[in-house]
């Protein structure tokens, strides 16, 4: 457990800019829980915030009373662009990159690894990365330009991350293991067995797969949808298929 910051307010300044922004209780609790290095950790109301951890996560409340230090609202308020309802916010340092690469490379592996091929919105990512976690993913890559450890990736995971391998590769960079790619033109889903080793690739919200990662697709599978339905969300069919996957390899 980390002590509290003597000075939170300048150490949360001098550590912002390369730090991991923890927004609200749930993603404190989560990258605590999950081992994250949590250096600042700041409340407008501690009492409030211990008593959250009393009734949500008591495996944690005694590091996180280590952790936060109460301060101003108004400086609470300062420290982040959007004050989240439970008035806790803190700065984390982000997993090792090399670390995480050989997690994602290791194999044999026992749990599947998703793909956000180019994705476009940034709550998605995050509500991906949540339901990896829960599943036990052995982590999330995005390719393209988003960056899955912006912000409001992190909020939208609720400090998930810490959880599992998150991180941004080329399609030429992607894990060994044998590709599945989710296209409405795939063979259906419910008639295949999705390895452990597996890579589970979903193309973006408006364009789908790219044309790298179609071609480096060992197989093609399609989620079950009523005719004239054009789309699920990308979170829910990346539920939909882990859920899948679960059903015969799922071991939390």
């Amino acid at each position: 457990m980390t002590d509290p910051a003597p000075d939170p307010l300048g150490t949360w300044r001098r550590l912002a800019e390369g730090a991991v922004l923890l927004d609200g209780f749930h993603a404190l609790k989560h990258a605590v829980r999950f081992g994250a290095e949590v250096p600042v950790a700041v409340t407008a109301d501690r009492g409030a915030a211990l008593a959250l951890a009393d009734e949500l996560a008591p495996d944690v409340r005694g590091a996180l009373a280590g952790l936060l230090t109460e301060v101003p609202e108004a400086a609470y308020r300062s420290l982040v662009p959007r004050p989240h309802p439970t008035a806790v916010a803190a700065l984390a340092v982000r997993p090792s990159r090399a670390a995480n690469l050989r997690k994602l490379a290791h194999t044999p592996r026992a749990t599947p690894v998703v793909v956000l091929d180019n994705p476009r919105n940034l709550g998605n990512a995050g509500a991906v990365i949540r339901l990896a976690a829960g599943f036990g993913a052995t982590g999330v890559v995005t390719t393209g330009t988003l960056d899955p450890w912006h912000p409001t990736v992190v909020r939208g995971g609720a400090g998930l991350h810490f959880a599992t391998a998150v991180e941004r590769l080329s399609v030429e960079e992607l894990p060994p293991g044998p590709l599945f790619a989710l296209d409405p033109e795939g063979d259906d889903v419910r008639g295949i067995k999705l390895p452990d080793d597996a890579v589970l690739a979903f193309g973006s919200e408006r364009s789908g797969l790219s044309a790298g990662l179609r071609a480096r697709a060992d197989h093609l599978v399609a989620l079950p949808m009523r005719p004239q339905v054009s789309s699920y969300n990308l979170a829910t069919s990346v539920a939909m298929t882990l859920y899948h996957w679960s059903l015969t390899g799922f071991q939390p």
